[in-house]
């Protein structure tokens, strides 16, 4: 499950246990004078902090030819300051109890420090520090890369179910720049040059492109002065606007097929392009969440019920859709066949299930125990010290405001089985569609080599770190 689809699940079951229309987050928004937007929600249960910085950049902006780009520089921005010596950031964070990370996806970066909240100014300063003081030099740089190239090569060139969603999504998007890995393509990593990382840095990593998100044992009261004195002084760039080419018509369904000798078990996968809340329909992005729920998500879907328990075709099966993005995005529908079952059986039987469910929908009764599932599967969510922070990060770096965060369950109770029979009529269309298929090949098996069976694709893969 994804991270996105976690959070909207805890912001459910959250709002369930809440009266009608109070508030979610709860959070605290304000803006500096250089243009830096800063989140605060305040969780007093345990004396922490988690302290982001999100910056509306990420594979998505890359300019094409110069793929790895946004995930290179990620690594990068550990390389030191003339205040902070290459390497130590993370040492500091660790000396002082805390822990750290970072993340790139299409739309966004991402960095995280956890750590006591008498701790927030040091990674506050650290943090501002490096947005616009990181210092790099030729030979750091090709470290780094050499990094990444062998970060490539052992999660996705050693995992064939990596490289076949790899394949999918380039051949999903026409035109979007969501065909390219965010990882990057290994020749093109390969080309990258420090003076592509320095430019890439200046034009977007400043504070008017970044969000402060803050979540713990703080107040906003606590927070503003801090961020006034260590991002609030920092110089605005000019940077460029976000751009998504979008998709023109899709007219010809493709099939992806990988053989690969390590591969035990087949599987199968179907991506659809579909709306987000950033582009094309997006008054179907919270009806085609509830059409997730229905079609594959948990033991009491759909196609888990008919093709698992029924029918006793598949040993896996599930959906996702995640509306946060700037640009178009995609449903997916995973199998995986019962040994004995041929994989064109399994495909014929999942393709009857989905045209069922466009000719006849759901029932009222059936939307509504998904809208409630939605609301009650995330029973501890706001106990989270995290979920406040991702959730509402990912949402403003990906253009989606506050309101619309807060608004989740009023949006998903309002959703209504006609509007989930229109999501899926708009999005089940073969000719939006790239089926993949993920084979073993005896053939190809090298001497000694191990063979497993690959999980199944989901977004939790499309991140990198």
């Amino acid at each position: 499950m994804s991270p996105i689809r976690m959070c909207m699940l805890v912001l459910g079951m959250l709002l369930a246990a809440l009266p009608v229309r109070a508030a979610v987050f709860d959070p605290v928004t304000f803006t500096l004078s250089n243009g830096m937007q800063v989140v605060v929600i305040s969780n007093h249960r345990v004396p922490i902090v988690n302290h982001m910085v999100w910056y509306k950049v990420g594979a998505g902006d890359e300019e094409p030819g110069r793929s790895g780009l946004a995930h290179l520089l990620e690594h990068l921005m550990f390389k030191g300051t003339p205040s902070t010596p290459p390497g130590e950031f993370s040492k500091i964070v660790a000396r002082n109890g805390g822990r750290d990370n970072a993340f790139t996806s299409s739309d966004y970066t991402g960095y995280y420090q956890d750590v006591a909240a008498d701790k927030l100014e040091l990674v506050m300063r650290l943090e501002a520090d490096r947005m616009r003081n990181l210092v790099l030099d030729e030979a750091n740089f090709r470290t780094e890369r050499d990094v990444v190239l062998e970060e490539r090569r052992s999660r996705t060139d050693n995992n064939p179910a990596a490289l076949l969603n790899e394949q999918m999504e380039a051949a999903l998007y026409l035109n979007s720049p969501y065909h390219r890995p965010i990882i990057g393509w290994p020749d093109e990593i390969a080309a990258l040059s420090l003076d592509d990382a320095l430019a890439f840095y200046r034009r977007w990593y400043a504070p008017n492109n970044a969000i402060l998100v803050v979540a713990g044992d703080v107040t906003a009261e606590q927070v503003r002065p801090l961020a006034e004195k260590y991002y609030g002084v920092l110089a605005r760039a000019e940077t460029p606007a976000r751009a998504r080419t979008e998709e023109p018509p899709h007219r010809a369904e493709r099939r992806v097929v990988l053989k690969d000798g390590r591969v035990a078990q087949p599987s199968w996968s179907r991506l659809y392009l579909a709306p987000s809340l950033g582009a094309g329909a997006r008054d179907l992005a919270y009806p085609l969440e509830v059409l997730a729920d229905l079609v594959g998500e948990g033991t009491t879907s759909r196609l888990y019920r008919t093709l698992v328990v029924d029918k006793g075709a598949a040993a896996a099966i599930s959906a996702d859709y995640d509306p946060i993005a700037v640009g178009q995005t995609s449903f997916r529908v995973s199998a995986m066949p019962r040994p004995g079952v041929p994989l064109e059986k399994l495909e014929a039987l999942i393709e009857q299930e989905l045209a069922r469910i466009v000719k006849d929908g759901f029932s009222a009764e059936e939307v509504e125990r998904a809208k409630s599932r939605l609301r009650a599967s995330a029973a501890y969510g706001r106990d989270s010290l995290h979920t406040g922070a991702q959730t509402l990060g990912q949402a403003l770096a990906s253009g989606i405001s506050v309101d619309e965060v807060e608004a989740w369950p009023d949006r998903i109770t309002a959703v209504t089985p006609e509007q989930v029979a229109r999501a899926a009529a708009t999005v089940f269309k073969p000719t939006s569609s790239v089926t993949g298929l993920l084979l073993p090949d005896l053939a190809a098996a090298k001497p000694g080599q191990g063979r497993a069976v690959m999980a199944l694709p989901d977004r939790s893969t499309k991140g990198v770190h």
